[in-house]
């Protein structure tokens, strides 16, 4: 299958937002992109719509709408719902609008509505198929011919409004080019799956983002139609009240929505519905709460009387077609996949962390709406282990209380209110604290002075290193305190250098005895020096006499 729709791969945020909310999970997540698995995808736009970084795209054919313009006669097949989108508009407003694009003429799908309603009308009457399935809206069709293939043969074999129309320009018309615009991405797919009728299919966002680029505007008017009945086909119920409901047989059922669609189809698989015609649309609202209506237009009250009060009473004076020629023949869309044994499920659980049923909590943060749904999709490398938030949430903590606890460092974090929040082990040693219950909770006052946190917090420096010695515990540490303004919590890191101060001091202490008994040995030799001095200075003056006199005496001889 084509990718019309395509994911900008900038603005994932891995929320997982469009896989809860995709039907089929035809999502795939890797690499930290959500990618759409493009076989598995029914086109309901699901993820189009309620993604919050608007990460996903329709695919443009605005330049295959030109070209066609430019090969010649190109008419355009306008759904009804357009009433809802642009406000004020009429078939004749839209068409003055459209002609300035380029197209030669503008028409109502509404008129092949009409075509097919018929047909479902023939169908009941004839009361060949047990259930019939209105096969307007291509997304139901598609996820009955990829994931309900025991339904296949209750969906009607007829074609869809768009094609019927489309089929009637071209017979009304053999040399133009048709171009659909709607509010359904489907549509495209539908346009493209079954050749020759229509040649292009656009979204409303598409026409409304190209009628800016030139600079149009869609003017208001009015319009009194009365033959125009199968205007109510995009509203919830609207192709039963379109439809003549004179069958006794057969009970006439509006079913509309994802899950309401899914519902239904199991209840047919299961055979609890007999004899009934069913209108589907895998729409919320049917096709006026489509995927390309513009967003800032989702008014479904407002929009169902929109619609309402622009169709008439009556049909559109039409020629119905031969059966045979509205004949549209549904397959079984094989989806290949190797699906997973209970023991592959098991082992990617355990992994997950989840090794009983107890643990498998099935909160859907995932996008999944159970643990085996997640497993299966991981099996299938459709996601991955980490996607499991309870899983991060709990191997983050444990990560995280590994470090903390195991550092030698003391950690305390307090709140605001000065109030401790956590406490290590490395913490409650320093400080004689036998069980962190025993602090947790309580104001930090009870075992440090408060006095560097309400700093701290008031003049929002932080403290590095700061060496404290602290007194009711005996202990030296070196202190580090940063307040955290985006969190409101203060955390005091300390390292406890007590032995190393000790160390320190007695170093100190031995350094000045040394010092001590160097002054007094200094002072002792200069004692020793200074006395032998003394005693040299004597003998010295001693001898000088006795030399005199000696050499006295040998002069008088």
């Amino acid at each position: 299958m084509t990718d019309y729709l395509k994911l900008k791969k900038s603005n994932c945020a891995n929320c997982y937002k469009c896989i809860r909310h995709c039907p089929v999970k035809s999502i795939k997540f890797s690499s930290g992109q959500a990618q759409i698995v493009s076989d598995e995808c029914i086109l309901c736009g699901q993820c189009f719509v309620v993604c919050p970084q608007n990460a996903k795209e329709i695919r443009n054919d605005v330049p295959s709408a030109l070209e066609l313009i430019k090969s010649g006669e190109t008419v355009v097949s306008l759904a009804p719902s357009f009433v809802a989108n642009y406000t004020g508009a009429t078939i004749a407003t839209m068409e003055k609008a459209l002609k300035q694009l380029g197209f030669s003429a503008v028409e109502e799908t509404a008129v092949g509505a009409s075509i097919v309603k018929k047909e479902y009308e023939n169908l009941v009457r004839e009361g060949r198929q047990d259930v019939i399935i209105s096969s307007c809206c291509h997304s139901v069709n598609l996820l009955i011919e990829k994931y309900y293939p025991e339904v296949l043969p209750y969906l009607a074999s007829v074609l869809s409004p768009m094609q019927a129309h489309c089929r009637k320009i071209k017979n009304d018309r053999p040399q133009a080019k048709t171009v659909f615009i709607g509010p359904c991405i489907s549509k495209k797919a539908e346009a493209e799956a079954y050749p020759g009728d229509v040649d292009c299919a656009l979204t409303f966002e598409e026409l409304s983002q190209w009628l800016q680029e030139e600079n149009i505007t869609v003017e208001t008017g009015e319009d009194h139609l009365e033959e125009s009945r199968s205007r109510l086909f995009p509203t919830s119920g609207g192709i039963l009240r379109s439809m003549d409901q004179d069958s006794k047989e057969y009970t006439y059922l509006a079913v509309d929505g994802i899950d309401s669609c899914i519902s239904a189809l199991e209840d047919i698989k299961a055979g609890k519905l007999h004899k009934c015609f069913i209108e589907m649309s895998i729409c919320a609202g049917s096709c006026i709460g489509g995927p390309a209506m513009e967003r800032t237009r989702r008014l479904p009250v407002r929009d169902y009387i929109t619609v309402n009060q622009y169709a008439g009473k009556k049909d559109f004076a039409v020629a119905q077609p031969d059966s045979q020629e509205l004949i549209k023949d549904h397959r079984f869309i094989g989806l290949h996949r190797q699906m997973p044994g209970q023991n592959d499920i098991e082992e990617i659980l355990h992994k997950m962390g989840k090794n009983s049923p107890e643990q498998e909590l099935n909160c859907g943060a995932c996008g999944y709406n159970t643990c085996r749904d997640k497993a299966v999709a991981v099996y299938l490398g459709k996601a991955n282990i980490n996607m499991c938030l309870p899983f991060l949430k709990d191997k983050a903590e444990s990560f995280s209380d590994t470090i903390i606890n195991n550092t030698p460092n003391g950690i305390i974090v307090l709140n605001e209110a000065l109030e401790v929040q956590q406490i290590n082990s490395a913490a409650r040693k320093i400080m004689n604290i036998r069980n962190a219950s025993d602090v947790l909770g309580d104001q930090v006052i009870r075992i440090l002075d408060p006095k560097v946190f309400l700093d701290v917090m008031s003049t929002g420096r932080s403290i590095h290193d700061e060496k404290v010695y602290l007194a009711e515990y005996q202990k030296y540490v070196e202190q580090t305190v940063i307040y955290d303004k985006s969190y409101r919590i203060i955390m005091c890191i300390m390292r406890d250098v007590t032995e190393e101060e000790h160390q320190r001091m007695d170093k100190e202490k031995l350094s000045k005895h040394t010092i001590e008994v160097t002054d007094q040995v200094i002072e002792k030799q200069m004692r020793v020096v200074q006395e032998i001095a003394s005693l040299l200075g004597e003998t010295t003056a001693e001898t000088k006499i006795a030399l005199t006199n000696l050499k006295d005496s040998l002069n008088d001889e």
